[in-house]
């Protein structure tokens, strides 16, 4: 079965700030939902190769090498393939020409170029709408084809002959030195196909150039001159890539199913915005000097502490949709076999339903740094959030899920009462600092009582550390982040030995794992990986406890195992291969911030 599914890690990413498509370095575009992120799949062979649907394009002889590379500072996405009758590339892209472009049109750009020699090459365009459960109508046109099902209608236009075959189309083509063949696939609003109006290489060429420039010009916003550059501004590439730009939210990745173990039952659907990653978002977005999409995700944020509570489970939720809300109920998709047979499929996210009560950290948290690098926040929000504290202040105290979204039962997590920690300190200190109303008796009262409650329960003198939950002694990585949230210093002495304590039982070199299921079970069969967000977190958990040199050497480490783009999925494998849904936001993030405060650490 491997043959049929390529390493996930051979795999690059396109967008245009609505959508993305995954491509791998085979030619094949094997995942792309459209018009949105969260809209169901139209190529979807990452997932079930035989009936996933899938855009294949490449050459017909025999291919000696693959290369897979990023146009410089840009999403533009090259493929290039070494044959023993030559060397031809593809060019994918979706055209991005200007922010907030309001005559947006969705499209997806392949141009083949041939560099030497003369090669034949073959396309293979097999649309499956709604995750493959809904039937399509395929019509040739005078200048391409169309697709049309499940509300949703695609033009593909080309001036290469096809032939329609089993709800597809197919084509061979000829290509001598300098020759190029184009394609675009577009979303349709409702409207007949779009002609071509003039000539299609010049409109690509068009499209190509203003692509280039946009996101070149994008990036060089950045403020970001430390050692680990092209690192850091890939991954900076990448968060814009996973930004929904009409409505300023960042997803966690553009995939869904995609296994942290091969074989395995752990895949889940991560197209939704996780609170959690709201402080990580604002605080790389802030220190990259990205200011416009800080404040539109804060815009965002703001929406979704603005209303009334929501009984047991608080007043904001996990995660939500693009749209800001709830994440849709889970749906197992039985029809598809999953990534080399890892199956259910999931779609949707039950996690959604939990209560975790660290996101109210990281939420206040990514509000202090917004206020304090940012525009600022308004007097609304900040009523807004004191109610949201209101209720936190009343609720901390309880069992939950925690970080990790365990399906095994509320239990008293070390790190959920850290995060209510923080979210109580951060209010505390905005409304100082801007002399806001705030109940400061109240809330200084409940933070010293957590502080103590973590320092009493959360601490096992016998082993000398900090634990993932109250009551026995059970490592846990999300407790790398004491030092880093300002909960402690980091050359505390409980801190140095709880991070000894880690790397006893959970770091394997540079890598991390979360935690060990054996020890913790979690609700879930099977195995994963190490946690490349982890590893990050390890990396400035290092530098900070002064072990500087170390922490630049395990950075080094980790850039080892992104792919060969740059991108990461959320877990790393036995032998270095890459796990779960790809790329991952999250990761990145963490990446970002590692790499500044290193470069801070190392510099003095």
């Amino acid at each position: 079965m491997s043959e049929r599914y390529p390493p996930i890690a051979e795999h690059g990413l396109i967008g245009d700030l609505r959508t993305a498509a995954v491509v791998g370095t085979d030619g094949r575009i094997d995942w792309f939902c459209a018009p949105r992120f969260d809209s169901p799949s139209v190529f979807g062979a990452l997932l079930d190769a035989d009936d996933g649907g899938h855009w294949g394009l490449h050459p017909v002889c025999e291919v000696t090498n693959r290369h897979q590379f990023y146009i410089p500072d840009s999403n533009i996405l090259i493929t290039r393939f070494l044959t023993e009758d030559g060397i031809v590339e593809v060019q994918d892209f979706m055209p991005v020409l200007r922010p907030r472009d309001p005559g947006h049109r969705q499209r997806l750009v392949r141009r083949v170029v041939n560099v030497r020699g003369r090669i034949r090459l073959a396309t293979d365009v097999r649309p499956r709408f709604d995750y493959a459960r809904a039937a399509h109508r395929t019509e040739s046109t005078d200048d391409g084809v169309l697709f049309e099902g499940a509300g949703l209608r695609l033009g593909l236009r080309t001036p290469v002959p096809l032939k329609a075959d089993d709800g597809g189309v197919t084509g061979e083509f000829e290509l001598g030195p300098g020759e190029t063949a184009l394609f675009v696939l577009e979303v349709l609003d409702g409207e007949a196909p779009a002609g071509p109006h003039g000539d299609l290489g010049d409109e690509v060429e068009e499209l190509f150039r203003a692509t280039a420039a946009f996101w070149r010009s994008w990036l060089g916003r950045s403020t970001y001159t430390g050692r680990w550059r092209e690192m850091v501004h890939r991954s900076a590439l990448l968060l814009k890539l996973l930004t929904h730009e009409p409505s300023g939210a960042i997803i966690a990745a553009p995939t869904c199913g995609l296994p942290e173990q091969v074989g395995g039952e752990r895949n889940w659907d991560y197209r939704h915005v996780w609170i959690r990653d709201a402080a990580f978002s604002l605080y790389a977005l802030l220190r990259l000097g990205f200011t416009t999409e800080a404040e539109d995700f804060f815009g965002w944020l703001t929406g979704r502490i603005e209303g009334g509570g929501d009984g047991d489970l608080g007043p904001l939720r996990v995660m939500y949709t693009i749209d800001g809300e709830p994440a849709r109920e889970e749906e197992v998709l039985g029809h598809w076999e999953g990534y080399r047979g890892s199956a259910p499929v999931r779609i949707g996210n039950a996690a959604g339903t939990q209560l975790q009560l660290d996101i109210y950290g990281e939420l206040i948290d990514s509000v202090y740094l917004f206020d304090k690098h940012g525009a600022g926040i308004s007097y609304e929000a900040w009523r807004d959030l004191t109610r949201v504290l209101d209720w936190l202040l009343d609720h901390w105290d309880q069992p939950d899920q925690g970080i990790w979204e365990t399906r095994a039962g509320r239990q008293d997590h070390t790190f959920s009462r850290l995060m209510c920690w923080v979210a109580i300190e951060r209010m505390v200190r905005v409304a100082r600092r801007r002399g806001l109303p705030a109940d400061l008796a109240r809330w200084t009262s409940v933070r010293d009582e957590i502080h103590e409650q973590i320092q009493t329960r959360g601490w096992s003198a016998s082993d000398e550390s900090f634990s993932r939950q109250y009551g026995e002694f059970v490592p846990d990585a999300s407790l790398l982040l004491m030092p880093l949230v300002k909960f402690c210093v980091p050359t505390d002495p409980r801190f140095t030995s709880t991070l000894r304590a880690i790397e006893r039982t959970l770091v394997v070199d540079s890598l991390v794992f979360r935690y060990d299921p054996e020890q913790a079970p979690d609700g879930v069969d099977g195995d994963e990986g190490t946690f490349s967000i982890c590893s990050f977190w390890y990396v400035e958990a290092l530098a900070r406890s002064g072990r500087v040199e170390e922490a630049r050497l395990a950075l080094e480490k980790v850039f080892t195992y992104a792919n060969h783009v740059g991108l990461y999925a959320e877990q790393i494998g036995l032998t270095g291969d890459q796990l779960g849904n790809f790329p991952q936001a999250f990761t990145h993030l963490s990446l970002i911030s590692s790499a500044i405060n290193l470069d801070r650490a190392l510099d003095g």
